[in-house]
Order: C-alpha cells, then structure tokens, then sequence
C-alpha cells in the first residue's frame, strides 16, 4: 500500500512511538526522530524504498529548517547581535576558520584535492542548529555558560553560510557533476565571479524587502483582524523568500534567517513566533526522520572502518576545538564537556553546500555520498555521546567536585522570633525587627549565604528548619512567633505541619509567593499568609496617587481597606480554584464589590481633615 495519506499515518507513527520512548530514556527528541527515521527506511520497515526516495522527503521537509531559522533571526534584534559581537567574532569565528583549517589540513595529507578538502573543511566546520538549540532548551540550559556560547558559536556559524556560498562557486574548475537535472538556478552556466556577484545581490534584495516590503504588506493584512490570513502573510513571506533564494541557487533558510533578524524590531515579532512555531516543530521532527532515512547503509556497509573513522575523527576534530576555546573562556570541565560534545556534529546546512557543490562540479557524486553519510552519522552519535555524558561522566565529576556535608551549627541563646530564611525577602524582615529592638534567632539552608551574612554581622546558623531537633535547639517551645521566609511551597507546608503537630501554641507566619501558592497554604490551615508582592504593589500605587494630588492619609486608609478587600476575597476564591470557569466569574465579582466598596470610602467625608499627613501643609508659613 502506498500513497500520501498511508504515507503520513506510517510517519506520524513512528514519531509518536519513538520518540517518547527516546525522551524516556533520556537520548532527546532528536535521536527519537533519526530513529524513527531509520525504522521506516529502506534499512528498516522499508516505507521509505530506497536513499533517493528519502532525498526527496528531506528536500520537502528542509522547510522545516526554513522556519527554525527564520524565528531564530526573528530573535536576533541586530542592536543585540551588536551587543554579541564579542561572543560571536572570538568564539564563534575561532571555532569556524580553526575547524574549517584542521579538517583542510587533514584532507591535504590524505591526499584529497586541496579544493576538494577546503568546501569540505568549510561545510563540516558548521553545527547543527536544530539539534543543538533542541537539546539545550530540553535540559533547561540556554541560559548557562555553555548555554550561551553554543548560541554564540552557532550564530556565527549561521551567519558563515553566506561567505561560505559565495566562495565555493569561485573553487568551481570541473563540469557540473549533475547531467541531465538543472539545480543551479540563475547562477547555472554562470562564471564564478558573476555568481558571487548574484549571490550577494539576492541577499541585499532580501534586506530590502525586509525593510520596505514586509512591514506594510503585514500591517495590511492586520487589518482584516482574521488570524489564519495574517498566518497564511507569515507563511508567504517565508515562502517566497525560501523560492527567491532557490531560484539563484541559494540555501533558503539563509534568506528566512536574514529576514528575520530584519524584521527583529517590527511590531509584528511576537505575532510571527506564534503563528509559525507551531509549522516549524512538526516539519523539524519530518526532516530529522528524512535524515534517518537518507542514511545510506549500503555505503557504510561496504567500508565501515573508513567511514566510521573519518565520522569520528571529525567528530573529535570539532570537540578539541571547542573544548581548547571553553577553557580559554574559563568554562568548568563540566560544561565545557557538554560544550564540546554538544557541537560536535555536522550541520543539517552542510547538506545544502554538499549539494551546492556537486552541482558546481567540486564534489563527485561518490563524494557527496560519503560526506552526508558522515554528517547523518554524526547527527546520529551526538545525542548518544551526550546522554553517555549527562549519565555516567558529569554524575562522577559531581560527585568528586561535591563539597562535603556541612553539620548544622549548634544554636546558642533562645528568643521569641524564629525567623527562617534569610535571602532577600528575610533579611529584610530580620532588619526590620531588630531596628525596632526584637531579636530573631535566624537560620537558613544556604551555608554560602550563611557565610556571607556572617561576615557582613548577621548571627545567622546554618540549618534545616524541618528539622525536629533544631526547632528544638532553637527554642520553639518557648518561643512566641515562627516566620517562614522561604521560597519553597513544598518546604513550607512541611514546616507548618512540623510546627502544627509539636509546638502548637507556636504562631507560625508565611511567605508566599501569589494567591495560587496561599490557596495551597490555606488548605492546610495555615491563616498567617503574606504575599510578597502584594504590599509592595499597594505601596507603588499609594505613592502614584499621592503624585496624583490624592491626601496623605486618604491614601494610607484606601490601601488598608483594599488589603482588607483583597484578604476577604481570597478567602472565598479558594473555595472556587479548581473551577476555572466558576473562578474567573468569581473573580470579577470581587473586583466589582471592591470597586464598589473603594469609591463609596472615597466620596465620605474624611478627606476634609486627611490634610493633617501632608507634609506640605506643616511647612506652610502662617499668616
């Protein structure tokens, strides 16, 4: 049976079993997609007949590339590019011409030809974006160190593919290897020189659409205010720039992503991002499945030993690069490991200059077989590199690395507060009470925070407050107060039912963070609830009204009475929190009788006398 909807059922398939069962077992949803790729094959099931067929696929769903790239340029604001020139141009240039220089060098002593060895050097010095920023954003690590100079170096590697498409019709001495099929474009037949030239004129024409085209052609389609035209506006852009760089012969997701980063600043950004995202996931799990299915087999098969050994050489080419440029960067040997493997691979871009280069005669055919298979094989071990280093190597660096346990300081002297946590939110308490002559024996679980407060003069001890025996030590019987500043629902509830069941006749008072977290505190009882944004949101609005012209005092008494309000009607909402319909109505409710409440306060007579808080009418000279 064949056919395009058997086609899609068989696909979508394998993707939902394997990759949740890859996600499972920690590997990545990348590796579940070239998995599933790989079963549907010519190697596996056999969906996909043969290497040709799955060319074709990967082809199609390249847009998904497309796409990615596109929203990636959409976040690159080019005043932040400016602010990344540092990262970009010494790691992210390093790591490209050092790579692109050691790979042409390797080529050189195996005999290859130097023209040959420099597109191959160049197209293997890139990484794969997809794969990299996939697995960062899945193990939460964008923002880390080596978060944030794998997007640096990738950037740079993005921005390459321009000068790297513009020199290789330059090294083009040989006829076209593609008989027959035209690939090329406009630029087929051209010479070198005329297709550089055309190269960078279809790139300036996309900056100039960029600026002066999209703008007004989106704020057009705004108006109609129906969202599947503005989508079908985002998709015809991608489209059309995807078909003006094809036409030249150009890599489409290098115009998306310049047009992007060009339309960074419109007000159409966000509206972009929702729109396309959606497209750009399902198509980017088609094209890694199309990647496992173009693995051509045959080829590794015939000569393992070679091809596994120039995957790997690559492979270890690029980690020594990178892990040369983490320790200059001062990257810990933990992240730099993550760093260097993590970018080890070949870019899904590299595909396109094999591509380039065939059709320019610099590759042969047996040449450009070789080297996809080399890049779908290192897209294939990346992910079981990093999940043999998230499993066994970085746990034993941890572990060794691990400082030892620290005791709990021995508490001396008792007194009627206990005031646990002593981050920002604590220690601003802490202050407080001991500027107005309380004492508070003061323990917190963060021995570099402990350490710190003790140098600065704080009597803190370091300790688990969950703990029986050092509520004990602390003197919890005797003591009058309890307060929890702790940013931890989980730890909070623990404490307050430590407190509840041994020292009930202490009154415990807790930090929370919103409304959602006080619900979950006030099902088990706890009525001491303070959240941390509130009173300072009331203090801000208190503060604009005064600069509206509004008394001193008539302030002070609406912000008591709101937060009497807002106290009230927390109460009833918690009643309604798991009905989300039933809430919302609730919730409008409150905040009309509030409203309601608040004016009728306003329009009494109090204000007449309200003169007294006013500074300014102290000051006033008398008569």
């Amino acid at each position: 049976m064949d056919g395009f909807l058997f086609n899609a059922i068989i696909y979508i398939l394998a993707a939902i079993v394997c990759v949740p069962i890859a996600k499972k077992l920690g590997m990545g949803s990348v590796l579940g997609y070239l998995i599933a790729g790989i079963l549907v094959g010519p190697y596996g099931f056999g969906f996909i007949k043969d290497e040709t067929q799955g060319q074709d696929i990967m082809h199609s769903t390249e847009f998904g590339v497309v796409m990615m790239l596109f929203l990636i340029g959409l976040e690159l604001e080019p005043k932040n590019l400016w602010k990344m020139r540092d990262l970009i141009l010494k790691v992210g240039l390093t790591q490209v011409l050092v790579t692109a220089g050691l790979i042409f060098g390797f080529g050189l002593a195996l005999g290859v030809d130097w023209r040959i060895s420099l597109a191959a050097g160049f197209s293997m010095a890139l990484s794969s974006t997809a794969i990299v920023l996939q697995s960062l954003k899945e193990k939460n690590q964008l923002d880390s160190p080596s978060g944030k100079m794998s997007f640096g170096v990738l950037l740079m590697q993005d921005i390459a593919v321009i000068p790297i498409l513009a020199i290789l019709p330059l090294l083009a001495v040989a006829v076209p290897a593609t008989s027959g099929e035209s690939h090329g474009g406009l630029l087929e037949h051209q010479p070198g020189w005329m297709q550089t030239l055309m190269i960078f004129g279809a790139i300036g024409l996309v900056v100039f659409l960029g600026r002066f085209g999209f703008g007004p052609l989106l704020n057009w389609v705004s108006k109609t205010k129906l969202r599947e035209l503005f989508t079908a506006s985002a998709l015809l852009i991608v489209v059309g720039i995807a078909f003006l760089m094809e036409l030249v012969g150009l890599s489409p997701a290098l115009g998306t992503f310049l047009a992007g980063v060009i339309l960074a600043n419109s007000p159409y950004k966000h509206a972009l991002e929702s729109d396309l995202d959606p497209f750009k996931g399902l198509l980017l799990g088609l094209f890694f499945m199309a990647v496992g299915a173009t693995i051509n087999f045959n080829l590794i098969f015939s000569d393992v030993g070679t091809v596994l050994s120039l995957t790997l050489g690559v492979m270890i080419i690029k980690s020594l690069v990178l892990t040369g440029i983490g320790y200059a960067k001062k990257l810990s040997l933990s992240e730099n490991l993550g760093f260097s493997i993590g970018l080890a691979q070949v870019s899904e871009f590299s595909f396109v200059t094999y591509a380039f280069a065939l059709q320019l005669g610099i590759f042969a055919t047996s040449t450009s077989d070789l080297l996809m298979a080399i890049t779908a094989l290192s897209m294939t071990f990346t992910p079981i590199l990093s999940l043999g280093l998230d499993k066994l190597i970085l746990p034993v660096l941890e572990k060794r690395n691990e400082k030892p346990k620290r005791e709990a300081d021995s508490i001396e002297g008792k007194n009627k507060v206990i005031l646990v946590g002593f981050s920002h939110f604590g220690s601003t308490m802490g202050r407080f009470l001991r500027a107005n002559g309380v004492e508070a024996t003061v323990m917190d679980y963060n021995p570099d925070q402990v350490d710190l407060l003790r140098k600065m003069g704080f009597k803190v001890y370091f300790g688990d407050a969950t703990r029986l025996d050092l509520l004990h030590a602390a003197g919890a019987e005797t003591a009058k107060i309890l307060i929890s500043a702790i940013n931890s629902t989980e730890t909070n509830k623990k404490l307050f039912e430590l407190c509840r069941e041994h020292f009930p006749n202490l009154e415990v008072m807790i930090r929370a963070k919103n409304r959602y977290e006080a619900f979950e505190l006030m099902e088990l009882g706890v009525e001491n609830i303070y959240r941390e944004h509130l009173d300072t949101s009331i203090r801000m609005g208190q503060e604009a009204l005064e600069k509206l012209g509004f008394r001193a005092y008539t302030v002070q008494r609406l912000a008591a009475q709101f937060r009497k309000y807002d106290e009230d009607s927390l109460k009833i909402l918690a009643q309604y929190k798991n009905n989300q319909s039933e809430y919302i109505s609730r919730v409008r409710k409150q905040i009309e009788i509030q409203e309601t409440l608040l004016s009728g306060e306003l329009s009494r007579k109090f204000s007449l006398n309200d003169h007294a808080w006013d500074s300014d009418q102290m000051k006033e000279p008398k008569n």
